[in-house]
């Protein structure tokens, strides 16, 4: 698992129409000569690393060979200019950082067909009242025809993703493949989707008080549902001998691929055997509390709790650095709690709500010390395996 968000070559873009209003897709020069971006897409600005006035984004190579992470923005997503896609993706297997960066480069021009003549404005959260005490609602529950209709098509979108890598003979994706993690916002909308054991965090202050609100469900083979869903397709799920705690995906009669998640782009060698390309999508009615959100691998994951991340990124003072100062403290948490193991490539993609005011905390970009941070578990995790969800903080 891992990231390739300094490639810079290798953009690829799905067809605009022929028509004069479109302009050919193009490179341009950033002010800041560690961001790469381009313009495509109805004028959609990408960004593949550095930060921008509400972004900030970091990806560091582990030591476990090529990073395999790739990181994306797309600013005035779908031509719309109070519109942002953000997306994190972790891949796996010996091309997936081809696969990554394959994916990176496809997928937010599929999903910003979606929304170019359509807006998230007025159109949703109908049962988003102030009466209502879900945190979680399953669409199966809803009957707003919008949401609806953008979980078929978000569906489809992935779907053509998936058949789209297949297709390509130029990537090996038998064997390898890639998460993906990310959120659309306009206005106060935001709609997450996730694939894989990547992590979607909302921030949410009260007073000088921070507090987490996990927007998504890592999707690990031992998840409920999960699980049943690959031993019904004939796939088996169990961990290494020397790694008992991590279940992974195995073929019925081979040991491979060995997968550490259920649901995954490529890695067409178990699609048969219930690894599916099929996100999960939630939808979050953002309130004046909301912060900002986290978007990040499971490197990341795997050594810090939400609480601690939270609590890092709420601690810096220059938001520009927040997603490399949450990666220095990753890096040296993995070394902390894992000294014999190789450290993960880790890749974040942070996106802030609201102009910068102050630091929660005293300190400036410095290492935070750990073991001062609270050491909580992870809030339960919210929503059903194939489910459009709407996460819903309490007033």
């Amino acid at each position: 698992m891992g990231a390739c968000c300094t490639c810079q070559t290798g953009l690829r873009y799905r067809e605009a129409p022929t028509d004069d209003h479109h302009a050919k897709p193009k490179n341009i020069k950033s002010e800041d000569s560690n961001q790469v971006i381009a313009i495509d897409d109805y004028g959609a600005r990408i960004s593949l690393q550095g930060s921008t006035k509400f972004i900030s984004m970091f990806t560091r190579q582990g030591r476990k060979g090529v990073n395999q992470d790739a990181i994306t923005v797309w600013e005035n997503f779908g031509g719309k200019r109070d519109m942002v896609y953000c997306g994190v993706f972790d891949g796996h297997g010996p091309f997936g950082h081809k696969v990554s960066c394959y994916v990176r480069d496809t997928l937010p021009s599929k999903l910003s067909w979606l929304f170019r003549d359509s807006d998230i404005h007025g159109k949703t959260c109908s049962h988003h009242g102030h009466g209502s005490k879900k945190k979680v609602i399953n669409i199966d529950d809803s009957k707003d025809p919008v949401l609806s209709s953008w979980k078929k098509s978000i569906v489809e979108s992935f779907k053509e993703m998936d058949e789209d890598l297949e297709a390509n003979k130029s990537i090996d994706s038998y064997g390898s493949g890639s998460t993906s993690v990310s959120v659309i916002k306009q206005g106060n909308n935001l709609i997450i989707t996730n694939l894989g054991d990547s992590r979607a965090l909302l921030c949410t202050r009260n007073g000088n008080q921070l507090h987490t609100l996990q927007l998504t469900v890592d999707l690990k083979p031992n998840t409920k549902g999960e699980y049943e869903r690959i031993k019904r397709c004939g796939g088996r799920v169990e961990p290494m001998e020397r790694e008992s705690s991590v279940f992974r995906v195995w073929m019925p009669d081979q040991d491979c691929p060995g997968l550490a998640m259920s649901r995954a782009f490529g890695d067409f060698c178990i699609k048969d055997y219930g690894l599916i390309c099929i996100p999960n999508i939630y939808y979050h009615k953002l309130t004046n509390k909301d912060e900002f959100v986290v978007l990040a691998t499971d490197g990341v994951w795997d050594v810090l709790t939400n609480n601690e991340v939270v609590k890092i990124v709420g601690s810096v003072r220059n938001r520009s650095m927040a997603a490399r100062f949450l990666i220095d403290n990753a890096v040296r948490a993995w070394r902390q709690k894992y000294p014999s193991s190789k450290t993960d490539d880790c890749s974040v993609a942070i996106l802030f709500f609201k102009k910068q005011r102050f630091s929660l905390a005293k300190s400036g970009p410095e290492l935070i010390d750990l073991s001062d941070l609270d050491a909580m578990n992870n809030p339960k995790s919210t929503g059903d395996d194939d489910g459009f969800d709407i996460a819903k903080l309490p007033h």
